[in-house]
């Protein structure tokens, strides 16, 4: 649970005609999302962003400790995801993120750690009874993957002049 979570509706008109569209399959939303960890407060913040053509309707942030800057990357993708579930169903969305460990375990690991019990996939019997790190947050985020298919999940460079990533970097290191 997060120590503090700021969120913003930044537009009534941007609410009304996200629901006027959800069935145009032309529309679709674009949500950046980024964690940031500082070690030296073992602080982390994640944020996300939501746009639609273009135009951000909501944003939310929030900080919580931790032990590094991954967990972060992957609790912003699943606080968005979770957004998604509650305010965007069966619309078309892409999530970017610029964490290729968030991007790789969705599309790569996800299954395998599912199947596996959420273990690590190793030749090493001992070492294949260890749990992947953040366990819980990667089934919380299988889940709501499973239950939100019309989302796909994309990597984008981080600090490369991308307005949503910019964005969503500022929010996520005001806590930090």
């Amino acid at each position: 649970m997060a120590l503090a979570e700021q969120s913003r509706l930044l537009s009534d008109w941007a609410v009304r005609s996200l629901h006027s569209n959800a069935r145009d399959p032309s529309k679709i939303l674009e949500i950046y999302s980024d964690g940031s960890f500082n070690a030296a407060s073992r602080i982390g913040g994640w944020a996300f962003i939501v746009l639609l053509a273009g135009d951000p309707i909501f944003e939310k942030n929030g900080y919580e400790p931790g032990m590094d800057n991954n967990r972060f990357e992957l609790l912003a993708v699943t606080k968005a995801m979770a957004w998604i579930e509650a305010n965007a169903k069966n619309m078309g969305v892409w999530l970017w993120t610029d964490s290729r460990h968030v991007v790789e375990g969705c599309y790569r690991w996800r299954k395998i750690w599912r199947n596996n019990g959420w273990h690590r996939i190793t030749a090493n019997a001992h070492a294949r009874r260890r749990s992947i790190p953040n366990a819980l947050l990667w089934q919380e985020l299988d889940t709501l993957l499973i239950h939100n298919a019309s989302v796909e999940i994309q990597w984008c460079k981080g600090h490369a002049e991308t307005p949503g990533n910019i964005r969503a970097d500022m929010l996520a290191r005001q806590f930090t």
